[in-house]
């Protein structure tokens, strides 16, 4: 598998210190979140020369508007023609809220037939959309497809592939893995975004959550997925000096990879209840 850092977990820093960090901490590269930086340039430069620093594994869609992105549609096309320029294998985008009253996209998303055909330009990028989190004092979730088997019925009936979030997902169903296997048997999911989730907040560290992420990562493990995990954390979870942020992720990577390693001797013992009681956890 590969280890990416998404670059909203440090989106306080300047964009090239974020790619720095990620290369200095040992990450495979880095899922790019397109946001403000990437307003009245040309993104096409300001890519390539982040990837002189480190690769792009994936671009993440714009989730708020951006002056010339457009709307969700316009944005994700925008983004899926900037992937295929910059070779990068995949963009990841949001469903559309039904609580934002966003129905012409709502519409839109639903009359693609193929969306690795017309959207994907022909399969040259992957395309993925991600499951959002249930959010407020009476667990809303405020966007389509938020239950389980709907979404893998859109997936699989429009030839969509899948960014499978952890802390999204925990958000409703604290005990998400068997949620995650039914998206995994779809064959479907190209990247995973990696946080835990407690107390009504989301994309903490490891730890910091009540989510099983280490029985998870071993699930993982020992399934047949070879795409890419993206660590997606709040940058509050962060200290402000740099040295510590860096010292951080590096710790972080080496529990990710120590606990996705197929090689790896770690045991994973049961009770009655289907609780692991893993090896080892991050502090």
């Amino acid at each position: 598998m590969l280890i990416s850092l998404s670059t909203g977990s440090l989106f306080t820093l300047p964009i090239r210190r974020v790619f720095e960090l990620s290369a200095e901490s040992g990450f495979d590269g880095v899922e790019l979140i397109i946001n403000q930086d990437f307003q009245k340039i040309n993104p096409v430069k300001l890519i390539e020369s982040l990837q002189q620093i480190t690769p792009i594994h994936s671009l993440h869609a714009p989730f708020m508007p951006l002056d010339g992105w457009g709307g969700p549609i316009d944005s994700l096309k925008r983004c899926v023609a900037l992937a295929a320029e910059c070779n990068i294998p995949l963009v990841n985008f949001h469903p559309p809220s039904w609580m934002g009253l966003e129905i012409s996209y709502w519409r839109w998303l639903y009359s693609i037939h193929d969306f690795q055909e017309e959207i994907g330009l022909g399969s040259r990028v992957i395309v993925t959309i991600e499951n959002m989190p249930w959010v407020g004092k009476f667990k809303i979730n405020p966007n389509i497809l938020s239950a389980t088997q709907h979404m893998i019925d859109f997936i699989t009936d429009h030839n969509l592939f899948m960014t499978f979030d952890c802390t999204h997902m925990g958000s409703g169903k604290a005990n998400f893995i068997n949620d995650f296997y039914l998206f995994y048997e779809t064959g479907r999911i190209r990247n995973i975004h990696f946080s835990d989730y407690g107390q009504g907040r989301e994309h903490l560290l490891p730890g910091h959550g009540m989510l099983p992420l280490t029985r998870f990562l071993n699930h993982l493990r020992n399934t047949d997925y070879q795409s890419t995990v993206t660590l997606e954390l709040d940058p509050h979870e962060f200290p402000k000096a740099e040295s510590i942020i860096l010292e951080s992720l590096k710790e972080i990577l080496a529990f990710l990879r120590s606990e996705t390693d197929k090689s790896s001797d770690a045991v994973l013992v049961y009770d009655q209840g289907f609780e692991a009681v893993p090896t080892g956890r991050l502090p």
